[in-house]
């Protein structure tokens, strides 16, 4: 039988040599070859600085410290992000001391949307505890970061783009994650870029950049790049008291974390980055190919927007009629037949077991969330797979949905 995976990835030459080459370096931490990613990275995505962290979730957690630290957030606890995404989102939200606040998103691109954003600050009583809008790129698709750029101001809030799934989405001429105070990736096995655990914080604020910088390593006073003290310069000693014996690596301002990655990620980041134009082509060809196959039960489907300009992380399909078949009976039969599938992650306040607290008050506030996270589920378009696995993903969901009709 056929196997049809959600995610892929083929260890190639380039790859393989990368991570020799590091190995062979003697340097497995931190070090030249991550500073060429970020150096790459930010090029990429347009922005100043970029900035590498062990996942994605510690690079929320990292910018969302930072945020609190360089303004002073203790009386405005409160972050506006979507309902429909890895739970990631939240966790990171809470374990930063902050306070998630959920409003509806687009049920067709699972974005959360300005006028929901909008809607929830023009009647809520305490505006002025609000913080931060956290908007998620799902599944590649963008939130229009302009509009949310615009409420921003009008609150006086600041914007984290999480683009983590995401990787080249072109919004009105700029990358995903490029155009908020900060943006963060994460390079997870089956996302576009993949490098096992990896994330990276992206932005074109000095301040964010270096208080990111130090707080990732333990809040360690360095900001070196690379550390040069082994070539007997050390730029952090300059800034230190004179005829003090102390040694920046270890002086801490801030209560950081160790959200260090180590030289093989990037290391392979880097290998595939030579392949982001065919990545994103070859997956957007997927998504056309599969949406043709499968117009013909588009009244049982939600089949996906497919746009140019979106780098997709794989095929979001919504059951419309679920008197026809269930989310859980069409995934069984699929993955019988070797069509690998994943639900749409779940509605973080009322389908999450770890946010039952807030059930009560948003149960019903946030229908499309909901129904997306009941009925929603994905499967593969990476550029791995050839013409005859769509081929065959196409007739293992015509087997399957013709006997409904």
């Amino acid at each position: 039988m056929r196997k049809i995976s959600v995610g892929w990835l083929e260890i190639g030459e380039k790859e393989k040599k990368a991570v020799n080459d590091v190995l062979d370096s003697g340097r497995i931490s931190e070090g030249p070859v991550t500073a060429e990613f970020e150096k790459k990275w930010a090029e990429f995505i347009g922005t100043r600085y970029c900035l590498t962290t062990s996942s994605g979730t510690a690079a929320l957690i990292t910018v969302l410290t930072a945020f609190k630290h360089l303004y002073d957030l203790e009386k405005r606890p409160k972050v506006i992000t979507s309902p429909l995404t890895y739970i990631s989102d939240a966790n990171a939200i809470v374990l930063s001391g902050l306070e998630p606040v959920f409003v509806d998103i687009d049920p067709e691109t699972f974005c959360i949307t300005p006028e929901a954003i909008e809607n929830h600050l023009s009647q809520v009583a305490d505006p002025e505890k609000y913080s931060i809008l956290l908007p998620v790129d799902l599944i590649g698709y963008s939130v229009k970061i302009d509009e949310i750029k615009r409420i921003a101001q009008k609150y006086d809030l600041l914007v984290l783009e999480d683009a983590a799934e995401a990787h080249g989405t072109m919004y009105k001429g700029k990358c995903s994650g490029a155009d908020a105070h900060a943006g963060i990736y994460s390079f997870y096995i089956a996302h576009n870029i993949q490098a096992g655990e990896m994330g990276a914080i992206t932005t074109n604020d000095e301040k964010i950049f270096t208080l990111c910088k130090q707080l990732k390593a333990n809040g360690r006073f360095c900001e070196c790049t690379v550390c040069t003290r082994a070539k007997g310069v050390c730029p952090g000693l300059q800034s230190l008291p004179e005829n003090e014996d102390f040694d920046p690596r270890f002086l801490h301002e801030v209560i950081g974390y160790n959200f260090k990655t180590m030289e093989f990620q990037p290391a392979i980041a880097l290998a595939q980055m030579e392949n982001i134009p065919y990545i994103i082509k070859r997956r957007q060809e997927n998504i056309a190919a599969l949406n043709k196959g499968l117009e013909e039960f588009a009244d049982i489907l939600q089949l996906p927007l497919h746009d140019e300009n979106v780098s997709y992380l794989a095929y979001p399909l919504v059951i419309k009629n679920t008197s026809a078949i269930s989310r859980k009976k069409l995934r069984k039969e699929l993955e019988e037949h070797g069509v690998e599938t994943r639900p749409l992650f779940g509605c973080i306040p009322t389908q999450q077991p770890a946010y039952e607290y807030m059930r009560k008050a948003y149960q019903g506030r946030i229908p499309h969330a909901e129904y997306a996270g009941a009925n929603g589920f994905y499967i593969g378009c990476h550029q791995y797979l050839t013409d005859e696995d769509i081929a065959y993903t196409i007739s293992i969901f015509k087997k399957i949905l013709g006997e409904t009709r």
